[in-house]
């Protein structure tokens, strides 16, 4: 039984004196089927050479000792099946709950850097991948961009249709993003109906425009093949590092506000970070803050809303 457990395998001081028990036992065994046997055979030779003076009374009497003693083992070896079975039932057990243990706190892992509506990495996990794509960027220099976008008609689609309804275009929103980038980009869920998308080593905006023109065609199919009366939509401002700034804030307040800049056009755009987002930006946000509606006409000329440079993979 000892051979049937991994070398390296944990075993209890309760399973350990159990196997003490049992090589104790195997050794009687052994030592009472010996005896046996030569009580046996003696017995045989007395039979063969019968002398009237000698009796095998002594042979039988042994023979009946030596079977006592057997049985005597035998019942041990019971009592040892038995506190065996128990021993293997509560290792079973222990290593059932470790398993559910581990498979609790590999969700409660997952849970704390996903979304669980969508699945999509939540503003932690994607805070902590920006970070490293800024380290990658200092040390060798290689770009990447940052797109923050937004549902245009989402609280119209909640209020109309159900939070039902707004988790499945929710859900079909994250699928589509995910279908428009590569393995080495993320994609994430901030919260509500904003996400955001690190592309890594971009070679210019075009190529990030690209990426955001492919978004806005895969939710406008999505949209339509749902069957919702109105289509979803979606705004989408981008900057890139270093060009636009150096620091997580400074990339993360651009790429917002282009996405401002997109989203005052009211239906699916992209729109690049400017040098004049930042100011025109500003104001924007500060009007809406005071009850204003600041609407200004979107920065990006015509000839740039659908760019073709390809992206480099």
């Amino acid at each position: 039984m000892a051979e049937m457990l991994h070398k390296n395998d944990y075993i209890p001081e309760s399973l350990h004196r159990t196997f003490q028990r049992s090589g104790l036992v195997t050794d009687n065994v052994l030592a009472c089927a010996r005896e046996l046997s030569w009580a046996n055979q003696a017995l045989k030779e007395k039979l063969a050479h019968y002398d009237p003076q000698d009796s095998v009374h002594t042979l039988l009497t042994h023979t009946q000792a030596v079977e006592s003693r057997v049985q005597h083992c035998a019942d041990d070896l019971r009592a040892l099946n038995a506190a065996l079975a128990h021993e293997l039932a509560e290792r079973s057990l222990l290593e059932e709950r470790l398993y559910l243990s581990e498979k609790q706190s590999d969700k409660h892992r997952y849970l704390a850097f996903h979304d669980a509506t969508t699945g999509l990495p939540n503003r932690a996990l994607f805070n902590d991948r920006l970070e490293r794509a800024l380290a990658q960027a200092r040390r060798h220099q290689r770009p990447f961009a940052v797109m923050f976008l937004d549902l245009n008609n989402f609280k119209s689609i909640n209020d109309a249709l159900g939070h039902s309804a707004g988790d499945t275009v929710l859900r079909m929103v994250a699928q589509a993003l995910q279908a428009c980038v590569r393995r080495e980009d993320t994609v994430s869920r901030a919260g509500g109906d904003e996400f955001l998308c690190l592309l890594m080593e971009v070679p210019n905006m075009a190529a990030v425009g690209r990426v955001a023109n492919s978004m806005i065609s895969r939710i406008a199919q999505a949209s339509t093949a749902t069957g919702l009366d109105a289509p979803v939509t979606i705004s989408i401002g981008s900057a890139i590092c270093p060009q636009d700034g150096v620091t997580i804030e400074a990339i993360l307040q651009k790429a917002d506000l282009a996405m401002y800049q997109a989203k005052s056009t009211g239906i699916s755009h992209w729109h690049p970070h400017r040098s004049a987002d930042s100011t025109r930006g500003h104001l924007d946000m500060a009007l809406r803050t005071n009850g204003s509606s600041g609407m200004y006409d979107p920065l990006l000329p015509a000839k740039d809303t659908h760019p073709t440079d390809n992206r480099t993979a």
